[in-house]
């Protein structure tokens, strides 16, 4: 039973994020891409508490896998947002 209540929040979840990004102008997709980093930082704090507090050896590995991934995700997002502000400053 738990896990059909998982997967409906999982189905909504996926929906209504769906919806919220088809949504966002132009304009605002700089903004919201750094508070996205944001919340991934967090993530791979989570992560990192997860990889260490774990004493199970899979619990280990699905950590430090977790931390990986989020790390990927902060560099590559603070790549795009540094690249995309970038184009607005004024060249020499």
């Amino acid at each position: 039973m738990e896990a059909i209540y998982l997967s409906f929040i999982l189905m909504l979840s996926i929906f209504l994020g769906f919806e919220l990004i088809s949504k966002v102008p132009a304009t605002l997709h700089t903004p919201l891409m750094s508070g996205s980093n944001a919340i991934s930082g967090i993530t791979v704090v989570g992560a990192l508490t997860a990889a260490t507090a774990g004493s199970d050896q899979m619990a280990i590995y699905l950590g430090t896998a977790a931390v990986a991934l989020a790390t990927i995700n902060v560099v590559g997002g603070y790549m795009v947002t540094d690249r995309m502000l970038a184009m607005f400053k004024k060249k020499d």
